[in-house]
């Protein structure tokens, strides 16, 4: 048989327990505003039922609050770190495409491309009544020199934006590194709490935040299973395995976790790259992290997409050995040095490994096409090197989907190229106004970044020689940074040359080269088919598919980010008008608890004070 006072213990649990509950809806109150914080509940469960020994066998003793644990739903979770990435991807690509779209404005605001393209042609024109001239003379190759510095400063611009881009993702590698570390440290105190039997609520949460943050970085997937007694497997003993990956390898386990490393590249991937651009490495195991893979998404791909983006245009081939030192590619991707995007000296993939080259040669059909390219190896092959490359597909770099600054200086190089040859190669069949052949020395040229030299693009190497390649002057030194107007006319305007015979019927004033040099804006193929003044119209064009295509992926990203946090937040998030329903819910079972108390109490003072013996 119970004790007199056993439903005096049944009411005081029921207050106790309901005392917690009305506790924990307090607690969840007042975070109603506060960030990343999980909706709580008190748990509770019926107290184990007391054998009395009586015919009714037993009885319940009241009610015990097991646990106070958070409310959240792992399918939401990780929908939302799902959407994040992508969102974070194309939110981060959208910023960088803007900086990118704003170099190519052409407008009241801007004075772009076809702007001074006009100006230089109309001063051109002009140049045909006035061939002689001397001030009109000078205006033609200022405005000649303003389309070179035109594209230098893009190219600087451009170049600035890799360099800050290339900083972007050495601080976002430190992020991720200092998001695992507390992770990691915030699994251990949710062990240390939880093993004892606690529930570590508000370390959770916290938890829970980073791998938010990290979410919109990487993609990340989060594993978390129950350490079992390995003597009672049935038995869990409170601590968990908490496991985070990114990008399918593992960042966090548990108390342990791995980090990032930034490694400078010792060679260029694409001749226009800054110097020190980062590859990613594990710290632990020296392995490549790559982040701007195909499969990932997050802010970090698409910083990698922007820095490195050549939209699938490297260069690759295939491989015949030559000797110890060179190494001949066949078929290759790029057929002409107007679109050679080479660096001059760099490193081959071939077979998964890697051979450092510094220089190369190449050979053309009758059609100017380039065939092949022989690489001169920094170091001798090995016989056994030999049999792994033999037939192998080469490459330099790698091929990245996307159109990243890479590929519009590689644009920018192919069309300069390609415009400043057809121009000089009218503009050598002339003579100046002293009736001197102007063969000697290209009208656009570029000046070498070492030297200051100009170049002379006659196809020799610095001891005379005649060839092809990366050592020989050629249009290929040609880029957007150093194009520029020759010094001989810019001093001396008298050696523009705009007839092919200055002493013939016309004399000095006479200005059929001009006349020629006209066709190049609009009646001349230079450029992916089309002329020199539908230069902007492609990059506009190919500029604006893509941050066109980045806003509207990321706006979708966004609203069903807004959603799939909207279905989160009904499990996990505070409610007001549930929260306020849970108060009166709890405040009525409390009363009712305090009022068996006092139903108990009158029993007893019957029972003891006034029942006669």
């Amino acid at each position: 048989m119970p004790s007199t006072f056993f439903g005096l213990n049944i009411a005081a649990s029921g207050m106790n327990a309901y005392q917690v509950a009305l506790n924990t809806t307090a607690n969840n109150i007042s975070n109603l505003r506060t960030a990343g914080y999980t909706r709580q509940q008190a748990n509770r469960v019926a107290s184990d039922a007391l054998r009395v020994h009586a015919k009714y066998g037993s009885a319940g003793t009241g009610v015990t609050t097991v646990s106070i644990t958070q409310v959240r739903n792992l399918y939401f979770d990780t929908k939302y770190w799902q959407n994040q990435s992508a969102l974070g991807m194309y939110d981060t690509r959208l910023g960088h495409l803007q900086q990118i779209e704003d170099y190519f404005i052409d407008d009241a605001s801007s004075k772009g491309f076809s702007t001074i393209l006009n100006k230089m042609f109309n001063d051109l024109d002009t140049l045909k009544n006035h061939a002689s001239d001397m001030n009109t003379r000078k205006q033609y190759i200022g405005s000649s020199q303003n389309l070179a510095t035109y594209f230098n400063s893009i190219a600087n611009g451009l170049s600035e934006l890799q360099t800050s881009t290339n900083e972007e993702i050495k601080a976002t590698v430190m992020n991720i590194n200092a998001i695992a570390e507390k992770i990691a440290v915030l699994n251990d105190q949710i062990n240390n709490i939880e093993v004892q039997g606690g529930y570590a609520n508000e370390l959770r949460d916290q938890r829970a935040l980073l791998i938010d943050e990290l979410s919109k970085i990487v993609p990340t997937e989060v594993e978390e299973v129950p350490v079992r007694n390995s003597n009672d497997p049935d038995r869990p003993t409170g601590a968990h395995y908490y496991t985070v990956k990114i990008g399918g390898q593992v960042l966090v386990n548990t108390e342990e976790y791995n980090t990032l490393e930034c490694v400078a590249r010792e060679e260029k991937v694409n001749q226009s790259d800054v110097e020190g651009l980062y590859d990613l490495k594990w710290s632990n195991t020296g392995n490549t992290f790559n982040a701007g893979g195909s499969s990932m998404s997050g802010s970090l791909k698409a910083l990698f997409d922007i820095r490195d983006g050549n939209n699938g245009d490297n260069f690759s081939g295939d491989t015949k050995v030559v000797d110890a030192n060179h190494i001949k590619v066949t078929n290759p991707s790029m057929t002409t040095v107007e679109e050679l995007t080479l660096p001059e000296s760099g490193i081959l993939t071939i077979n998964g490994r890697e051979y450092a080259y510094e220089g190369f040669t190449f050979e053309t059909d009758a059609d100017g096409n380039i065939t092949s390219y022989t690489f001169n190896l920094k170091e001798s092959l090995t016989v056994q090197d030999q049999g792994r490359v033999d037939g192998r597909t080469a490459a330099v770099g790698t091929s990245v989907d996307s159109m990243g600054i890479p590929y519009y200086m590689a644009q920018m190089n192919q069309f300069l190229r390609s415009f400043a040859k057809a121009y000089n190669d009218i503009h050598h069949t002339g003579e100046d106004l002293n009736g001197n052949k102007t063969d000697d020395y290209a009208f656009f040229t570029g000046k070498d970044p070492v030297t200051g030299k100009e170049y002379l693009f006659d196809g020799k190497d610095a001891n005379g020689q005649v060839g092809t390649g990366s050592a020989v002057d050629s249009y290929y030194k040609l880029t957007a940074f150093n194009i520029c107007v020759s010094d001989v006319c810019q001093k001396d305007p008298n050696r523009l040359s705009t007839t092919t015979n200055t002493t013939g019927t016309g004399g000095v004033d006479a200005y059929d080269l001009v006349e020629k040099l006209a066709l190049l804006k609009s009646d001349t193929i230079l450029y992916r088919g089309g002329t020199a003044d539908g230069f902007l119209k492609c990059m506009i064009s190919d500029i604006s598919i893509d941050t066109q295509e980045s806003e509207i992926y990321q706006k979708n990203f966004q609203n069903i980010g807004k959603t799939i946090e909207n279905q989160r937040a009904s499990v996990s998030g505070v409610d007001e008008d549930e929260e306020a329903l849970d108060l009166i819910k709890f405040q009525n079972a409390y009363n009712l608890s305090s009022k068996m108390i006092s139903v108990m109490s009158e029993i007893y003072d019957r029972l003891i004070l006034q029942t006669g013996v």
